[in-house]
C-alpha cells in the first residue's frame, strides 16, 4: 500500500507555491505536482501564466521588476527550502473521499501512479484563451508584445505612447482596453461583430476616452513582426477583405478557461463559468479535505498577488482541517 500524504498540492503558480511554503513550514510535508508542459493551443507551462510574462512590475518586493519565470523559480526554491517535494507529473483523475481522514483521497497521475492524501489543494489556475495563430503564440512566448493580461503588462515602457490593440468584445476586453488608454497613443478594440457584448457602462467607460477606437466586424488572421509585434493582419467578417493595422502591442481578451477538466465527475462543485465554487471567503470547497486557491477559483482578479494570498489561505485552512481531524 502506498504512503498516505498529509497534503498534496496540484499546480505550481503563485497559489500553489505559496501554499507549499506555508504548508512546509507547518511540517505538513506537502507534495506538489507541477504538471507537464503542453500546448492548448497556447503554451501551458509549470509555473502558470507568469511563465509567459517577461516583466512583472506590480508584485511588492521587487522595486526594479522581475521576470515571471524568475519569480516562479524563487517561489519554488523557497518552497523546497522548507522540505516541499516537487513532482514533474500531471494529476489526470481524482477520486475524492467522503471521509479523507480515514479513507484518503486518491489522485491518479499521467505516469500511472495512484497518490493518496488526506488533504488536497487545487491550484491549477486558468488558461488564457488564445486565437491560436502561430506568430501570436511565438511572440507571446518570447515577450514580443503579445499578452493575455493588459493589467499585468500594459504599463511596461515598451507599450507607452504606442498604438495598441485588444481582441474581444466583453466586459474583460473593455476593462483591459480602458486600462491601456492611460498609457497608449491609441487603443483599438478588434471585434468580430457589429456590436459589443460588454455591459453598457463598460462600453461607455472605454468609448469616452479620446484615444479609444473600435474596429467592427474584424478578426486577426496574422500577427506581424519578427522579434516584436509590428502589426496585425485583419479580415473583415462580412466582406472578407484584408487590411493591415500597425500596432506595437496586442492583448487577447477573449476569456480564460479554468484548468478543471480533470476534476469533472468528482462531486466537486463549480460555478456557471466552470471555476471551483468557494462557498465562503476562504478556500474550502463542498468536499471535505479539498481546498482551492488562485485563478482556478478566481474569475475576477487573476493577479499573482491575489493568487499567492489565496494559496496562503488554502494552506492555513488545510492545516486547521487536518488538525481537527486528528491527522498530525
Amino acid at each position: 500500500m502506498s504512503e498516505i500524504h498529509k497534503l498534496v498540492i496540484i499546480g505550481s503558480g503563485p497559489a500553489g507555491w505559496t501554499a507549499a511554503i506555508y504548508a512546509a513550514r507547518a511540517q505538513l510535508q506537502p507534495k506538489v505536482y507541477i504538471g507537464i508542459p503542453k500546448q492548448d493551443p497556447g503554451p501551458v507551462l509549470p509555473g502558470g501564466q507568469l511563465m509567459l510574462t517577461t516583466e512583472v512590475e506590480n508584485y511588492p518586493g521587487f522595486p526594479n521588476g522581475i521576470t515571471g519565470p524568475e519569480m516562479m523559480a524563487h517561489f519554488q526554491q523557497q518552497a523546497e527550502r522548507f522540505g516541499t517535494q516537487v513532482i514533474c507529473d500531471d494529476i489526470v483523475r481524482c477520486e475524492f473521499s467522503k471521509d479523507p481522514a480515514k479513507v484518503p483521497h486518491v489522485l491518479h497521475t499521467a505516469s500511472g501512479e495512484a497518490v493518496r492524501a488526506h488533504a488536497v489543494i487545487i491550484a491549477t489556475g486558468a488558461v488564457a484563451n488564445w486565437i491560436g495563430l502561430h506568430n501570436e503564440m511565438r511572440l507571446a512566448r518570447s515577450g514580443g508584445g503579445v499578452s493575455a493580461c493588459a493589467v499585468c503588462d500594459g504599463a511596461l515602457p515598451a507599450f507607452r505612447n504606442q498604438p495598441l490593440a485588444v481582441v474581444g468584445g466583453g466586459d474583460t476586453a473593455m476593462e483591459e482596453a480602458t486600462y491601456l488608454t492611460k498609457f497608449a497613443s491609441v487603443v483599438y478594440i478588434i471585434h468580430r461583430r457589429d456590436s459589443l457584448r460588454a455591459s453598457k457602462i463598460m462600453q461607455q467607460r472605454f468609448l469616452s476616452r479620446p484615444n479609444a477606437k473600435v474596429l467592427w466586424n474584424k478578426v486577426v488572421v496574422d500577427v506581424l513582426g519578427e522579434k516584436h509585434i509590428e502589426g496585425v493582419t485583419l479580415e473583415d467578417t462580412v466582406t472578407k477583405e484584408r487590411s493591415k493595422l500597425d500596432v506595437r502591442g496586442l492583448f487577447i481578451a477573449i476569456g480564460h478557461t479554468p484548468a478543471t477538466k480533470f476534476l469533472q465527475g468528482t462531486g466537486l462543485e463549480f460555478n456557471e463559468k466552470g471555476y471551483v465554487d468557494l462557498k465562503r471567503r476562504d478556500s474550502t470547497t463542498n468536499l471535505p479535505g479539498v481546498f482551492a486557491a488562485g485563478d482556478v477559483a478566481d474569475e475576477h482578479y487573476r493577479q499573482a498577488i491575489t493568487a499567492a494570498g489565496m494559496g496562503c489561505q488554502a494552506a492555513l485552512d488545510a492545516e486547521r482541517w487536518l488538525g481537527a481531524q486528528g491527522v498530525h
